[in-house]
């Protein structure tokens, strides 16, 4: 793998420990060039309780790779998380940085209610 991959890595390594000792749910996030994804894992990280990204039907049309998809993604994970009844995560970045689409999904999920 390459040495910025092994970073990232080791970074989301540190960051999921942290999240375990806390033992609330997560929102874990994925991003790739073309689509980003969001997902509520619960807090052992056994089950997928939510999940969201630019791959569903509501957000597929359009650009599925910028900042305003990652804002959509945000709001929907969390409407959906509501309507499962979770209000308190702890968010999950998986070793990216806190910019961009990450920033996007994040604010958005907090403008729509989702504390973390």
């Amino acid at each position: 793998m390459s040495d910025k991959k092994d970073s990232r890595l080791r970074r989301a390594k540190k960051t999921r420990f942290k999240i375990r000792e806390l033992g609330i749910s997560r929102l874990c996030i994925n991003r790739t060039p073309r689509h980003i994804y969001a997902q509520i894992t619960s807090a052992d990280g056994s089950k997928v309780l939510v999940t969201a990204s630019t791959l569903d039907k509501e957000l597929r049309s359009g650009s599925t790779g910028n900042v305003e998809a990652a804002g959509k993604v945000g709001a929907l994970i969390a409407e959906r998380a509501k309507a499962a009844g979770i209000d308190k995560v702890a968010f999950d970045r998986s070793g990216f940085k806190y910019h961009g689409r990450v920033k996007a999904l994040a604010d958005a999920a907090r403008e729509n209610g989702l504390e973390f």
